[in-house]
């Protein structure tokens, strides 16, 4: 598929079966799921450098090997923002299982900007906090 953000209607409309019939909507439907596509909201993640990959990764090689002892140290915290001024903007890609991060299946955004609630939230080895919010 070359577009994958294009719809199973649109997609239709676009293309022609054998002697220049219209296919329907439902066959282009079934010809994605059949080949492994299914449509799914695109994941929306932070806008990444290759300098921020890269770090990523070294990270990931340093920290592979810890063991519980070394873990218990490390606080893991989560941040969430909630807009409030706009849609979700629901957008379809059609991907196959695994391809979630693939670039062409992530709508990269900014994550400041627009009214917004914030949550914090954080867990260790041995404790957890709730959840705390603010505007």
């Amino acid at each position: 598929m070359n577009n994958r953000l294009l719809s199973a209607s649109a997609s239709s409309r676009q293309t022609r079966g054998r002697n220049n019939i219209r296919i329907s909507a439902n066959t282009v439907r079934r010809r994605l799921s059949t080949s492994g596509l299914r449509a799914r909201r695109r994941y929306i993640g932070p806008i990444l450098t290759q300098r921020h990959r890269h770090q990523r990764t070294l990270c990931a090689q340093e920290h592979g090997a810890w063991d519980r002892i070394q873990w218990r140290s490390v606080v893991f915290s989560v941040e969430f923002r909630f807009c409030t001024d706009h849609a979700d903007g629901r957008v379809r890609v059609w991907r196959r299982s695994g391809e979630r991060y693939q670039a062409d299946c992530v709508r990269e955004h900014d994550r400041w900007g627009g009214a917004s609630l914030m949550m914090w939230s954080a867990i260790s080895y041995n404790d957890r906090n709730g959840p705390v919010f603010t505007q």
